[in-house]
C-alpha cells in the first residue's frame, strides 16, 4: 500500500483575490479598476498563503462560475472580495449562495491619502469602494454569509496581521474538511466529554472519525524492522538526552527499541490509510508493549492530531491547530489541567497527561526518559520529559452540546515552573485570564472538557476566525471576561444557536 507522509504546509494553498465593479463605467476605468486591483494583491505578498489576483468580475454568471470553479479546487482555501468600484449586490447572489469556501471582505482602496486638489469626477466614479463595499455588506448580511471583514490599507501591518490570521483559520478548515480520524479502541469507560456526535461532526467539519482494533496497529508495530528501529534510536540520541539506562548497552535499551517500533507501526498505519489524527486509550491496548508516549509525542510535533482515552474532538483540535500554527514558532499539544497551585493573587495551573504532551511546546532539549505506569498494565512506557516554554497561549475544548458543538477557549501565559524531579512527563505551568477564578468558574459553567489543544503558535483571534468560518460556537475567557457576562452569553447562545440550525 502507497504511505503518504502528512503534509502540514501552507505552501500549495491558495487565495483567490476577487475585485467587483461593473460594466458602467467604461473600459478605461474598468483597466484602472484592475490595475489597483493588482496593486492592492501586490501589497499582499508576503503572507503565509499566496494570492492570487483574478480578473474583475462585472456580472452574475462570471461571479457564480468563480464560486463553483473555487469550490472544485481543493488547494484554494478561500476567496478575498474587494468592491473598487460600485458593484450592485443583486448580482452577487448567485455566487455568494453558491460558494463554499471560507470568505474575506476587505475593505480597502487604493490610496492611503486623498489627493484632494486633483478630486473629479472620473476620480470619484474609480474610487467608490467606500459605499461599493456597504453595498456588498448588505448583501452579505441579508444572505446570513460567514465571513471575515478587514478594514485598512495593505500597507497596515494591523490589516496585514488580520488576514493573516483569517488564512490559517481557512487552512485549519480545509484541513478539517479533509480529515481521517483513526481511533484505535473505544473511549476510556464512563467518561463523558470524550464522547460526541461522530456523523454530525463529518457534517460539521468534515472530519471521518473510524475505529480499528488495537491489534491491526500492534501488527503494523510488529513489522517494523531491525534497520529502521537502529536508524530511529540513533535520530533519538541526536535529538534528545537520553537516559543512560536507555541507550545502546543500557539494561533498558530494549525498552527504547520497543518505542520505536511503536512510532514506526504507529506512522506507517497514519501513512498508509491518510490519516491526520488519531486516538488511543490505556483500557485498550491490546499486543502492544507499551502505552504509546513518546511516538505519540513525536507525532504530535509533526503535524498529526492526538486525543487520549478516545478523546477524538480533541485530536481534531489538535490537527487544526498545527495547521493553523504552520510555520511559526510554537506548537500544538493535547494537554489537561491536572492540579492547582492555590497560593492567593498567584495561582496557576500545572497542565500535563500520562504522557502525551508534544515537544514543540518547548525550545529546551527534552530528556528521553523511562518510568513506571501504574494503569494500563504494561511495560514500563519511555517519553519525552520537558516544561513548555513561558509566554503566551491558548487553551480549546470542544464539548458536544448535543444539538450542537462548543468551543471554549482561554487565553493563558505560560510561565517558568518549579523544579518537578519527580513529575517525569512533558508539563506546562499557566496562570489563565482573567484570573484563576474567573477562569474555572466561566470553564466548568460552558461544560468545557478537560482535555484541550494547547497553542502556543497561534492565538484567540485565529481561533475566532475558525469557529466563523465553522459557523461553530466559540465562548473566549480572556482578560475582559466577568463571571455574569460569560454565563449570560452562554444563556444568549443557548438559544441563538438552535433557532440558528432551524426546524
Amino acid at each position: 500500500m502507497t504511505r503518504t507522509p502528512l503534509n502540514t504546509s501552507l505552501d500549495g494553498y491558495e487565495v483567490w483575490f476577487v475585485t467587483g465593479s461593473q460594466n458602467l463605467y467604461g473600459e478605461e476605468t474598468l483597466r484602472q479598476v484592475a490595475e489597483q486591483s493588482q496593486a492592492v494583491v501586490a501589497g499582499l505578498e508576503g503572507l503565509p498563503v499566496r494570492v492570487v489576483w483574478k480578473p474583475v468580475l462585472k456580472d452574475s454568471d462570471a461571479i457564480r462560475r468563480l464560486a463553483l470553479e473555487v469550490n472544485g479546487r481543493d488547494d484554494v482555501i478561500g476567496v478575498i472580495t474587494w468592491m473598487h468600484t460600485f458593484s450592485p449586490a443583486k448580482m452577487w447572489i448567485a455566487g455568494l449562495d453558491a460558494l463554499q469556501k471560507p470568505l474575506l471582505h476587505l475593505h480597502t482602496q487604493a490610496n492611503v491619502e486623498l489627493p484632494w486638489a486633483d478630486i473629479d469626477f472620473d476620480f470619484m466614479n474609480l474610487n467608490q469602494a467606500a459605499h461599493g463595499d456597504r453595498e456588498f455588506g448588505y448583501i452579505q448580511t441579508r444572505l446570513g454569509v460567514a465571513r471575515k471583514t478587514v478594514v485598512g490599507h495593505v500597507s497596515n501591518p494591523a490589516v496585514l496581521g488580520q488576514i493573516e490570521d483569517w488564512q490559517r483559520a481557512a487552512a485549519g478548515w480545509a484541513a478539517a474538511r479533509t480529515l481521517k480520524l483513526a481511533r484505535f479502541g473505544d473511549n476510556m469507560r464512563y467518561v463523558a466529554v470524550t464522547e460526541g456526535d461522530k456523523t454530525e461532526a463529518e457534517l460539521r467539519f468534515g472530519v471521518q472519525v473510524n475505529t480499528w482494533g488495537v491489534n491491526e496497529l500492534a501488527d503494523a508495530v510488529a513489522a517494523a524492522s531491525d534497520a529502521d528501529i537502529d536508524a530511529l534510536v540513533a535520530e533519538y540520541e541526536e535529538l534528545y538526552d537520553v537516559v543512560p539506562e536507555l541507550r545502546r548497552g543500557g539494561d533498558r535499551h530494549a525498552s527504547l527499541r520497543d518505542g520505536a517500533a511503536i512510532e514506526l507501526g504507529l506512522r506507517s498505519f497514519l501513512e498508509e490509510g491518510g490519516f491526520g489524527a488519531f486516538t488511543t486509550s490505556f483500557e485498550d491496548l491490546g499486543a502492544l508493549t507499551q502505552l504509546p508516549g513518546l511516538a505519540v509525542q513525536r507525532l504530535m510535533a509533526s503535524g498529526y492530531g492526538f486525543g487520549a482515552e478516545g478523546d477524538w474532538k480533541t485530536a481534531v483540535l489538535v490537527r487544526v491547530a498545527n495547521v493553523m500554527g504552520a510555520g511559526l514558532p510554537g506548537g500544538a499539544s493535547l494537554m489537561e489541567d491536572y492540579t492547582y497551585d492555590l497560593v492567593e493573587g498567584d495561582e496557576k495551573i500545572l497542565g500535563a497527561h500520562m504522557l502525551e504532551v508534544a515537544p514543540s511546546l518547548t525550545s529546551e532539549r527534552p530528556r528521553l526518559e523511562i518510568h513506571p505506569l501504574g494503569i494500563g498494565g504494561k511495560d514500563d512506557p519511555v517519553r519525552l520529559v520537558f516544561t513548555a516554554d513561558p509566554g503566551a497561549a491558548v487553551v480549546v475544548a470542544m464539548s458536544d452540546m448535543r444539538d450542537r458543538f462548543r468551543l471554549v477557549a482561554n487565553v493563558v501565559e505560560n510561565v517558568s515552573a518549579p523544579d518537578l524531579p519527580k513529575l517525569p512527563v512533558g508539563r506546562a505551568v499557566w496562570k489563565p485570564a482573567p484570573d484563576f477564578a474567573t477562569s474555572a468558574a466561566c470553564w466548568l459553567a460552558a461544560g468545557a472538557a478537560h482535555h484541550t489543544v494547547m497553542s502556543t503558535a497561534v492565538g484567540i483571534e485565529v481561533f475566532r476566525d475558525f469557529a466563523e468560518i465553522a459557523k461553530t460556537e466559540l465562548v473566549v475567557i480572556d482578560e475582559s471576561t466577568t463571571v455574569r457576562e460569560f454565563q449570560r452569553e452562554l444563556r444568549w447562545n443557548q438559544a441563538y444557536y438552535r433557532l440558528a440550525q432551524g426546524l
